[in-house]
């Protein structure tokens, strides 16, 4: 399948920030929260520089960045010690560098896909790693309850296969979960709830949301990007398409 709807639009780097419940007439929903953090456009690549197109973004504002990024947000015009991050996209038209985005660039409704990296446990064994059901509990089996058992073959081919599954680091993976469904949508504190709590990685890390490959793409979300309005204005949730 061509991943189309996530070259259409940008995707967002947000902070997941934890697990809560939604109740509905017909029921309870959990949901994970995600917030996005001050967003800023920051530069663009075209085509015909770099080969492909996309936009740089960049979001929050740390302590320890390097100087040479610092000098590159100043002459963006951008006070914030943002991390920069890249998000493809077919078509520029729209995109205008220093603007703020918005939590408005995604809708109830719409689906996501959230990637991020899931939570490490170090070295673990078969039984937990591949969900092995372990050795016998008697008749012989003698202190390696939870071992694999034989890994080899006889004389021919006499070695362990490439891929055998065995022991070793378990999480630290880069994770994507699909289709996940916006229900609700929090404008002032910039955060949106997505159903379940299958969201890799753990608190306060950070995700990267986009528009789902699998499903249609809502025919009310903002192209290319939903900006926030100059605070000045008296709106800062108006949308800019």
């Amino acid at each position: 399948m061509k991943r189309i709807n996530s070259l259409k639009r940008i995707g967002l780097l947000m902070t997941n920030i934890g697990h809560t419940s939604i109740y509905f007439n017909n029921g309870c929903v959990a949901v994970t929260l995600l917030h996005l953090s001050e967003t800023y456009i920051v530069d663009v690549k075209k085509q015909d520089k770099c080969g492909y197109s996309s936009v740089i973004l960049g979001t929050g504002d740390f302590k320890n960045i390097a100087k040479p990024q610092l000098e590159y947000l100043k002459k963006k015009g951008i006070n914030n010690r943002c991390k920069l991050y890249e998000s493809r996209l077919i078509d520029l038209s729209g995109i205008e560098c220093g603007k703020k985005v918005g939590v408005n660039h995604f809708i109830v409704g719409q689906y996501l896909d959230v990637t991020s990296y899931s939570i490490g446990k170090g070295f673990a064994g078969v039984m937990k790693r591949h969900n092995f059901s372990g050795l016998r509990a008697s008749h012989g089996v003698s202190v390696a309850h939870r071992s694999q058992g034989s890994t080899g073959q006889c004389q021919d081919p006499g070695r362990v296969f490439k891929g055998k599954k065995m022991a070793g680091h378990l999480g630290s993976s880069r994770v994507t979960v699909q289709n996940m469904k916006i229900l609700s949508i929090d404008h002032e504190n910039s955060i949106i709830a997505v159903k379940g709590n299958n969201v890799p990685g753990f608190k306060s890390s950070y995700v990267f949301v986009r528009d789902a490959v699998k499903k249609p793409l809502h025919k009310d979300v903002p192209f290319p990007v939903g900006l926030l309005l100059d605070t000045n204005d008296g709106n800062a949730s108006g949308l800019v398409s």
